[in-house]
């Protein structure tokens, strides 16, 4: 087999390749032989048929069957010989057969460019100074003490804003003159995701009292079988339920459960707070750290991936955006913010990688198992779970991926200068 490799450029590549007109004729003719076996022709038995006839008959199939041989077996070959790793699958260009002489193709593929690393230990970094305010306490607090409050049954007055109703609903179509079927269905007062009108009907109403009001749906109604229809609605209050927040004090404090009072939770509630500055300042640096040694390189991308990464990206941040009349600005923005979050993205998977290899920065069983045991604690799921649907899914490698750029990303933040 001859062949020759032709740069394209700095990730393209064109390879031809040419197999000998006797190595094509053997391949051939084995293909003609399993056809012959198998082939089913009027006036002969199973198999008995000459095959200069089942040639004639089958030829298209059997040239089919014999680029479907020799192209993955001769691009393979030369891959290796090569010493090339494609970014995907070769693409076949040209394709050249002809019985008695050589079998020629001509495809292309895309590879990972070499990177020259710049000097990327002892960079120069500063640290944002970590501080807590009493507001951020106090903030966190707050959302811990709404979080501990509680729905208790009340008496003697009717709904207000916020409080949490059940209630038996009757609706029935104003044309049709249907009836929906009844529903009990639990209402929190004065929520700004019902309807309006739902929430001016439920005030004041006390158990067993009732409510009559009209509401006209529109065609956007998620709810396809109301969609563009006027229902007249019959509410009526089964029963309520107050919310009590508890005051802010050393026995809310014993009430969760960790502290011995009100001092102790702030303290530890500033620690986390702490902790999560820290964090966040660490990703910041390391940011900053990537950033730095991107801006020193300049190689080409795989054209494949980034197309591929892109519409992956592009769909997501429209989905995020599912608005019927997204504007064609905002169109272009998101697929200028999407090409750019792919290239910065590919760039430094790159930059990772090369790094990691040179400084021989590897994931063990054991790491893998610990981010496991981390993500099963985290969704509150049995590790046995999580480790079957890892498998079952193929992300293993890329979970083993993951833990080998942060550890990477450690490197880099604990070789700065930080300053």
């Amino acid at each position: 087999m001859k062949s020759t490799v032709k740069e394209l450029s700095q990730c393209k590549r064109e390879i031809e390749v040419e197999i000998e007109a006797d190595e094509t004729l053997r391949e051939f003719n084995r293909i003609l032989a399993q056809y012959s076996s198998n082939a089913k022709i009027p006036g002969f038995r199973p198999g008995k048929a000459p095959k200069d006839i089942v040639k004639r008959m089958f030829y298209p199939e059997i040239k089919d069957f014999l680029i479907n041989s020799l192209v993955p077996k001769a691009l393979k070959q030369e891959l290796q010989s090569q010493n090339l790793k494609p970014v995907g699958s070769p693409v076949v260009k040209e394709l050249y057969f002809k019985e008695g002489e050589p079998f020629r193709l001509k495809a292309q593929l895309e590879i990972w460019p070499e990177i020259n690393l710049p000097e990327y230990k002892n960079i120069k970094i500063k640290k944002k100074k970590i501080s807590v305010a009493d507001e951020e306490i106090n903030l966190s607090l707050e959302e811990l003490r709404i979080n501990a409050s509680q729905y208790v049954p009340v008496e003697g007055r009717g709904v207000v804003d916020g409080d949490y109703v059940i209630a038996e609903m009757k609706g029935r179509d104003t044309k049709s003159k249907k009836f929906l079927p009844t529903e009990k269905v639990a209402i929190l007062a004065g929520n700004p995701n019902n309807e309006e009108i739902l929430n001016q009907n439920l005030v004041g109403l006390k158990p067993n009292e009732e409510s009559h009001f009209v509401l006209t749906y529109s065609k956007d109604q998620k709810n396809k079988k109301l969609a563009d229809k006027t229902i007249e609605y019959n509410l009526k209050v089964i029963s309520l339920k107050e919310r009590k927040i508890p005051e802010i004090n050393d026995e809310f404090a014993k009430d969760l459960g960790e502290y011995e009072n009100l001092k102790d939770l702030k303290e530890k509630i500033k620690e986390s707070i702490i902790a999560s500055k820290e964090k966040e300042s660490k990703q910041e640096m390391a940011k900053e750290i990537i950033k730095n040694i991107s801006d020193k390189l300049s190689f080409e991308l795989p054209e494949t991936l980034v197309e591929e990464e892109y519409k992956a990206v592009l769909n997501r941040l429209l989905s995020a955006n599912p608005e019927q009349n997204i504007k064609e600005e905002e169109v272009k923005k998101l697929k200028t913010e999407g090409r750019r979050m792919v290239t910065d993205n590919i760039k430094n998977h790159m930059i990772l990688t090369k790094i990691a290899e040179k400084e021989n920065i590897e994931v063990s069983e054991e790491e893998i198992h610990e981010e496991l045991n981390a993500i099963a604690k985290a969704n509150n799921l049995p590790l046995a779970k999580v480790i079957d649907t890892v498998n079952r899914e193929g992300k293993r490698e890329d979970l083993k991926n993951t833990i080998l750029f942060k550890k990477t990303v450690d490197f880099l933040v604990e070789s700065a200068i930080i300053e």
